[in-house]
């Protein structure tokens, strides 16, 4: 029987997201998962799709909707793989009980911790240079972050990771 996998999109959704498809590739086979488009989870809606307007409404309430949503829908212990936003949603219910095996959160800056406080947790926390903020769509980072989380979830105990970016 495989182990359950909940991904969370980043801010965009199901709209532009095809590089999905490519971690589901890697995924599917070893994990029953349930995919959660962030903008459905949260209620928000946005009548001019930019950037700044989705990103405005997740932080003035969306974000805190998702929340309670992903905790009301995901009741048994799963691992969580989270992408920009849908990552902070994941950490955020998490800390309000959500049940969870491991979280990997990519390119999740509204995870501000300093990096002491991933020392002290003994959280698995990397910094990756020469990416944008969607770091998670380009290839190399695809198979890296599918292959670790092949291999928590295989051959050693769960941990939880975060990536973040360093803009220059």
């Amino acid at each position: 029987m495989s182990q359950k996998l909940v991904i969370l999109s980043d801010k965009w959704g199901a709209k532009k997201g095809l590089w999905i498809t490519s971690y589901l590739g890697y995924l599917q086979q070893y994990f029953d998962i349930t995919y959660h488009d962030i903008q459905q989870l949260s209620n928000v809606d946005i009548v001019v799709p930019t950037s700044e307007n989705i990103q405005r409404a997740f932080v003035e309430g969306g974000i805190e909707t998702a929340v309670a949503h992903l905790t009301k829908k995901e009741t048994e212990p799963a691992h969580y793989l989270g992408f920009g936003i849908g990552g902070t949603i994941a950490w955020k219910a998490g800390l309000k009980g959500l049940p969870m095996k491991s979280l990997y959160t990519i390119s999740s800056t509204r995870i501000r911790p300093k990096l002491d406080w991933h020392q002290k947790l003994g959280l698995d926390h990397n910094l990756v240079a020469g990416f944008g903020r969607t770091m998670y769509t380009d290839q190399k980072v695809i198979d890296k972050v599918s292959l670790d989380l092949l291999k928590a979830v295989t051959q050693k105990p769960e941990v939880a990771k975060t990536y973040e970016i360093k803009i220059a």
